[in-house]
């Protein structure tokens, strides 16, 4: 029986299944970490990606809860022309912040469907090599078998 892969162990659980245990993480495919050391090296990207990221979490609803019900009750009365403005305005930056999120997605599919295509282009050409050279040692083989029939010295 083969041996564990030392990567696939848990020392912190209980061996079950033989002792084997999935990978804790899986490797992530080197677009996906081209693209994460480009935006981590762009201050702006940064900023864009922490901005797009507070703002679709929960986080972000329950802070606004607060301040839309603090600033009806307490800053602005009806009907709140201040607060309608300002909630205009923050619209208007979130979907610009969505768009660079969506081009920012966009752009690394491409990345990675050029990155992907390389690969099994390169893949294909490896399999054809390796396949004509099976071909050729099957025929070389084959006609030394036949040129020298088995009980034939040599």
């Amino acid at each position: 029986m083969a041996k564990p892969d030392p990567g696939t162990q848990r020392p912190d659980r209980p061996r079950g299944f033989g002792g084997f245990a999935l990978p804790l993480k899986p490797p992530h495919h080197p677009v996906v970490l081209e693209e994460r050391a480009k935006r981590a090296a762009d201050v702006q990207l940064r900023i864009a990606d922490w901005i797009t990221g507070f703002a679709g979490s929960m986080n972000f609803v329950y802070l606004h809860i607060a301040i839309f019900t603090l600033w009806m009750l307490f800053i602005e009365s009806k009907p709140w022309p201040t607060l309608t403005l300002i909630v205009s305005l923050e619209a208007i930056f979130l979907s610009t912040f969505v768009m660079i999120g969506q081009n920012r997605q966009a752009a690394f599919q491409q990345a990675k469907a050029d990155h992907d295509f390389t690969e099994q282009e390169l893949e294909l050409k490896t399999n054809t090599q390796l396949t004509r050279e099976i071909d050729r040692l099957t025929t070389e083989l084959h006609s030394r078998l036949l040129d020298n029939p088995a009980g034939s010295g040599h």
